[in-house]
């Protein structure tokens, strides 16, 4: 009989210390890679939890190979990774780790900005290519970022994280959201006003998104959208890759509709637009949103904390589809 719960990747140490403490028997991928499909769908059989990562597809083949599995503890605020309504009709709990990112993931989005508006990767590769020959006035120009204008496309956590920074650089905020936010705007010291997503797109010197993925919210940003951006403006996108059309984005920077973009997700991960790659008015990390040594250990630890409660007969306190009756047999 394998172990009780079964996890798809190395995580921090103190993920494991905490289900040893717990006393819940756990197998884990050993491998510091995206597991393979055949090995996931060969592991889940007979486990009652799985602690997965949001590469993981965690479909309806899985729920029905996993014929004893009770919860899926994601490790990631988005769930767009599992069938999230199947799991609901086989009685399978999905929990997921929201908050402990935030600040993280909107720091990430300010460094992809100012990167991408003062040319850091393009200059840094100029330097150590031995083409600095001393200052000149015309030597690789960048954006102005304080005073300028901030299009926010999703106010939620991470969203007004990201906007709250913006006061250091005396920005004035237009964001695009499903309703008005009296009380973030009233907290705001500069101008803030909640607009359309044309006329934000249209008016922002910067565009930043952080928005959940939905049907709705892919291709979100598409030719037509990219269109509408300034030439000067610069688009960062932190969310999710699917919310931008990754050819229409190289069309409009090879094209100057836009000035440059910043991103840290991508349309096919890990499959990065080949073009995008070769562009030098883009910055590319791979998908680092959440990547300090306290976020990722603390996402851990929730998840657990949501394997734990379950497996004691608690409500996992991040469970994602509560219209499912809860239950738990130990």
């Amino acid at each position: 009989m394998p172990n009780r719960i079964f996890i798809t990747r190395m995580l921090p140490q103190p993920v494991f210390d905490r289900l040893d403490e717990a006393g819940i028997a756990y197998d884990v991928y050993p491998k510091d890679e995206i597991i393979p499909r055949d090995v996931l769908l060969r592991e889940v059989r007979d486990r009652e939890g799985l602690l997965c990562i949001l590469t993981d597809v965690i479909d309806k083949e899985v729920f029905d190979r996993a014929n004893r599995l009770k919860i899926v503890a994601n490790y990631a605020v988005g769930y767009n990774n599992i069938d999230v309504a199947h799991a609901t009709r086989r009685g399978v709990a999905v929990s997921n780790t929201p908050g402990v990112l935030t600040d993280a993931a909107a720091d990430l989005a300010w460094t992809l900005l100012l990167a991408t508006a003062r040319r850091v990767v393009e200059s840094d590769a100029y330097l150590r290519a031995g083409k600095f020959e001393g200052w000149g006035p015309m030597l690789l120009l960048g954006r102005d970022v304080t005073g300028s204008t901030l299009g926010v496309v999703g106010l939620g956590r991470i969203g007004k994280a990201f906007a709250q920074r913006a006061a250091a650089f005396q920005m004035k905020i237009l964001y695009a959201s499903r309703r008005r936010d009296e009380e973030f705007e009233s907290s705001y010291p500069g101008e803030i006003r909640r607009v359309d997503l044309d006329e934000l797109l249209a008016n922002s010197d910067f565009v930043s998104l952080h928005v959940s993925l939905t049907p709705e919210t892919v291709h979100l940003i598409g030719e037509k959208e990219l269109r509408r951006m300034q030439p000067h403006a610069i688009l960062i996108n932190t969310a999710r890759g699917p919310v931008v059309d990754e050819a229409a984005l190289v069309r409009a920077l090879k094209e100057k509709w836009i000035w440059g973009a910043g991103l840290d997700v991508y349309e096919e991960e890990p499959h990065v637009h080949p073009d995008l790659i070769s562009l030098p008015n883009t910055v590319l990390l791979p998908h680092l949103g959440s990547a300090t040594t306290k976020t990722r250990t603390r996402m851990g630890l929730m998840a657990v904390e949501n394997l734990i409660a379950f497996f004691e007969g608690r409500r996992p306190p991040n469970l994602v589809n509560e219209e499912m009756r809860f239950s738990s047999s130990r």
